[in-house]
């Protein structure tokens, strides 16, 4: 399984970013512009947290398993898996979301934060943004926790040396 990289994440943001905003000025020339929900910051939080949460137990029972602590509940490998697949698909929905109301919240932010319910949207457009940054930094810390440790032999003794040969 490949890792998350930021540079993907960033270019979804980018995309997303600039045709949301594209799609926001024509909409808005075109009629009333939808409103962001004021759920959206609030269920990509609570993504973020299940992801936090799910990284913190995750290492907590490695470590334990690590130490050989008696009574250790070991980490089955498919959970862990299943966890990098959930924080991958996570951040990458996350990406694309942070830019759509990124480029939603930045057109508001340019044309109309003198109406007091354009200036709300455009709150809960950034606050969606941090949000999603959220989530991917617990995809992040949550990809790095179930890691699977590098093959650092350099002797020439190990496994990687008879699989090179």
């Amino acid at each position: 399984m490949k890792q998350l990289r930021i540079g993907v994440l960033v270019g979804l943001f980018a995309v997303a970013g600039v045709v949301s905003w594209a799609g926001a000025r024509l909409w808005d020339t075109l009629g009333s512009l939808p409103s962001i929900p004021v759920a959206a910051p609030i269920v990509l939080a609570l993504i973020a947290v299940v992801l936090a949460a799910t990284a913190l137990s995750l290492r907590s029972r490695l470590r334990a398993q690590r130490e050989r602590q008696p009574g250790a509940k070991g980490v089955d490998p498919m959970v862990a898996a299943r966890a990098v697949v959930f924080g991958q698909a996570s951040a990458l929905v996350a990406a694309l979301v942070a830019g759509m109301y990124g480029g939603a919240g930045a057109f508001l932010a340019m044309e109309q934060l003198d109406v007091p319910a354009r200036r709300d949207q455009a709150i809960y457009a950034g606050a969606s943004v941090l949000a999603a940054a959220g989530v991917v930094a617990a995809a992040f810390f949550l990809e790095r926790v179930l890691k699977l440790p590098e093959d650092d032999d350099n002797d020439g003794n190990g496994p990687s040396a008879a699989a090179r040969a």
